[in-house]
């Protein structure tokens, strides 16, 4: 068992010696550190939301809305965070949830790998995006033997889907995430008024560059002529899908089968009802709508309609705290997005695993000093709406 709130005494005890940490624990230093390190560009993308960003914003601010109960005299010298998802025993409830950017988060562009190498040396597993500046079998090696999921942004061709899915199935991933909200671009001031849409500009797309489907679709290779490749990811990106479209994965792959985008109660019983593996419930960070509500405030709803299956998480995740209420709400596994891709501008593998721990370190803690021992104490504990 893993006490992950030992990190605390390795930072004191460094500073002992006159150590300070090379990555900052809060998310506030994180992130204007992290934008210094991006520029304008790319804090733009990764940063930005949709409209006026209150969506995106509410996403964090609401879960100082919810509270926990502490309960005292409990036995808490061990913690046990560990789930069991997709067969697999994980040693953490947290996951890195995919962040179509992160190639570039890293001075070198190879984001994804780094942050499969941050996956490696947590055993958090990382949910890696379509959209990526590496192949996804290089960044399934490197993922090391932490599992790891592929998130699908399905594209028109079905030939090209089925092309994506096979190469997840043969480098190992052990879940297929399929995005629902996303076969449209939601309106996004920050990078309409810089004009910049990075995979326009050929970023991040190396999986359908190195797809034989893809490459079987164009006149020439990409590396002969990106612009013709670009125009044709950009016609083939965004196949919009119903319920009906349900059967035709299961038809072609089985993996386990997670829906991402699940916000409403009768979504979440239709999906169960059409045979997913999994619900994911997020609305994007608040990058594709804007006027929605805060995803932390649907979850509730969500994991009730959604009975037995289990329910991940993903959208406003900026602590430990926060990952603790989400799983109180009964999220099964909670997505960080935006903390460990700051992680990778700042410190690339090293500094998103030091995001990552950080964050397992504050949840575990707020664990012992709370009385609840284990993931099941918290959730029968649950939260309380406050008037913050």
């Amino acid at each position: 068992m893993t006490y992950f709130g030992a990190m605390q005494n390795e930072i004191y005890n460094a500073g002992l010696r006159g150590v300070l940490p090379a990555y900052p624990v809060d998310f506030a230093t994180l992130e204007k550190r992290a934008h210094e390190a991006l520029g304008p560009s790319l804090t733009n993308y990764v940063a930005g939301g949709c409209g006026d960003e209150h969506t995106q914003d509410q996403n964090a601010a609401a879960f100082r809305r919810w509270g926990m109960v502490p309960r005292m005299m409990v036995d808490c010298s061990a913690r046990d965070l560990s789930i069991e998802l997709f067969g697999h025993r994980y040693p953490t409830p947290l996951f890195m949830a995919p962040i179509g950017l992160n190639g570039e988060a890293t001075q070198d562009r190879h984001g994804d790998i780094a942050a499969a190498r941050a996956s490696a040396l947590t055993g958090v597993p990382f949910c890696a995006s379509t959209l990526a500046n590496d192949p996804m079998e290089d960044v399934k090696a490197a993922c090391g033997e932490t599992p790891a999921w592929f998130q699908l942004y399905t594209p028109k061709n079905r030939e090209l889907a089925i092309s994506l899915i096979r190469r997840a199935e043969n480098a190992g991933y052990k879940a297929l995430v399929v995005t629902l909200d996303t076969w449209v671009t939601g309106w996004r001031p920050r990078d309409l008024n810089a004009s910049n849409f990075p995979q326009l500009r050929g970023k991040v797309l190396q999986n359908y560059f190195t797809d034989p489907v893809f490459r079987s679709l164009l006149a020439k290779p990409p590396e002969e002529d990106p612009a013709a490749a670009i125009f044709t990811w950009a016609a083939t990106f965004g196949q919009v899908l119903t319920w009906d479209d349900i059967a035709w994965f299961k038809s072609v792959t089985k993996l386990p089968i997670v829906l991402k985008g699940i916000c409403h109660p009768d979504d979440a019983r239709l999906a169960v009802e059409h045979g997913a593996d999994a619900i994911y419930c997020s609305n994007h960070g608040g990058r594709q709508a804007n006027g929605g509500i805060a995803a932390i405030d649907c979850l509730a709803d969500v994991v009730e309609a959604a009975g037995d299956t289990p329910v991940l998480f993903d959208s406003g995740i900026r602590s430990g705290s926060d990952a603790v209420k989400a799983l109180a709400m009964g999220a099964r596994a909670v997505g960080v997005g935006r903390p460990y891709t700051y992680g990778l501008a700042l410190g690339g593998a090293e500094g998103a695993a030091f995001v990552l721990r950080a964050i397992l370190a504050e949840a575990d803690l707020l664990m012992a000093v709370n009385g609840y021992p284990t993931l099941a104490a918290v959730r029968a504990a649950g939260v309380r709406r406050t008037a913050g």
